[in-house]
């Protein structure tokens, strides 16, 4: 690259990040689906895959699944690279090097890369973004690379890489604008992510068939949950099962709350043992790689009164059990929600299984592409005869804000409905300090 070329480039990552948001039509969102421009660059570059590589994709459970496979790794000695979305505070989030965000000067060399090898090819953000963090990781010279699906999964970026083994955490209606209005057709396009004779983990309980037959056509070594793999035990401990009777038994309930972390773990010991001739891992690796883990945002509990709950949840699915989670937490006088979400999710079916258990809504509106207004969350609650009182906002910040100012010691605030709504609350917080 010649040096004129190079001083035009972007300097900061700041400078680095709104150049990404205007290099490609906006679309909706600015998504567009498709692996050929990815690929193109990715040739260009003259990428190679030198380690062992994971792809999860799902509905739900992703983030949870690449950061146990994560800790995992690291505490059994490897140098990983994990490569997620979205962020909550600082893009560097997305690409972790040893468990630490990457720094900004490594990102933006990365950066630098890309941008001198798309020539004139039109890269979405999250293309972009993919292929930096692959560059980052060849850097590093990592010893894993762990990258999670964007959307979907048959034409998401991170496809365009070949698995040494694919994960599906589970099916479930979201995005339905891309991947399609059922459970079959989502379940066909998060198979995508499989490949021939490649361990192909599915956690889902009840997979759809359409995921179940594309394993089979392409002749993907599928393992399902409860018929290759799984897991029992009590409040205390569990015991994970696989084939050939394998057992790893006594192991502590994950770091991470909710009944979907052990359907999660479950998946992410069937990595473990379907890599473990390249990627040996001692049990005790796997044990405080599952315990001694912090996501945030996920059931995230922040200590002091009144309780806060921190939670991405922004589908039914997802909602459905951080309302089961909330039912563990024990009185609370009243649960104050603090809510903001994105116009193109099922809104009313994400608030409906909070019906009747929240005493007050404080709805915000997301200035964000596809943000949607506080007004439409509130029609949704009217129409769904959710029960509580309903307060709208301009800003997460607001609506946080009056639901601290309501809250007593003895009341519950739950944030949640977006990464945007609840980054904006971490930020509230943080300025507090």
């Amino acid at each position: 690259m010649s040096e004129a070329n190079r001083s035009a480039m972007p300097a900061t990552l700041g400078d680095w990040l709104a150049h990404l948001e205007g290099l490609h039509p906006k679309g909706q969102g600015g998504i567009e689906l498709g692996l050929e421009r990815v690929r193109r660059v990715k040739a260009a570059l003259g990428q190679t895959q030198d380690c062992p590589l994971v792809i999860v994709g799902g509905t739900n459970g992703k983030g949870s699944t690449c950061a146990y496979l994560e800790a995992i790794y690291r505490f059994a000695g490897y140098r990983v690279g994990c490569y997620t979305s979205p962020h909550l505070l600082d893009y560097n989030e997305r690409v972790r090097i040893d468990g630490a965000p990457i720094d900004d000067s490594a990102l933006c060399a990365a950066f630098v890369r890309v941008e001198a090898a798309r020539g004139k090819t039109s890269l979405t953000y999250f293309e972009f973004g993919t292929l930096a963090a692959w560059e980052a990781f060849a850097a590093a010279q990592v010893d894993v690379v762990i990258l999670e699906v964007g959307l979907g999964g048959r034409l998401d970026a991170v496809n365009a890489y070949e698995p040494d083994c694919a994960v599906v955490t589970g099916v479930a209606l979201d995005h339905t604008d891309w991947l399609g209005p059922t459970r079959e057709a989502i379940g066909f396009e998060k198979a995508g992510i499989y490949r021939a004779a490649k361990p192909a983990i599915c956690a889902d309980p009840q997979p759809p068939q359409s995921l179940v037959e594309h394993a089979a056509a392409i002749g993907a070594d599928l393992q399902l949950l409860g018929r290759d793999f799984g897991y029992f035990g009590d409040k205390t401990q569990w015991t994970w099962w696989g084939r050939n009777n394998l057992r790893r038994g006594g192991l502590a309930n994950p770091g991470l709350r909710g009944a979907s972390q052990l359907r999660n773990a479950a998946a992410v010991l069937a990595v473990v043992e379907a890599l473990r001739t390249r990627l040996p891992v001692s049990m005790q690796a796997v044990r405080r790689g599952l315990i001694e883990l912090e996501l945030p945002g996920r059931f995230q509990l922040i200590p002091g009164r009144p309780a806060l709950v921190l939670d991405v949840a922004h589908n039914p699915q997802a909602v459905a059990g951080l309302v089961d989670n909330l039912g563990d937490m024990g009185f609370h006088e009243k649960t104050i929600a603090v809510v903001g979400m994105l116009a193109d999710k099922d809104i009313a079916g994400a608030l409906a299984p909070l019906a009747g258990r929240v005493d007050v809504w404080h709805l915000a509106d997301l200035d964000v592409p596809r943000g949607a207004a506080a007004a439409v969350l509130a029609a949704a609650i009217a129409e769904g005869s959710l029960g509580g009182s309903v307060e709208c906002h301009a800003s997460p910040e607001a609506a946080f804000a009056a639901a601290s100012k309501q809250a007593g010691e003895n009341d519950r605030i739950l944030a949640f409905g977006s990464f945007y709504t609840v980054a904006a609350v971490m930020r509230a917080l943080k300025n507090r300090r």
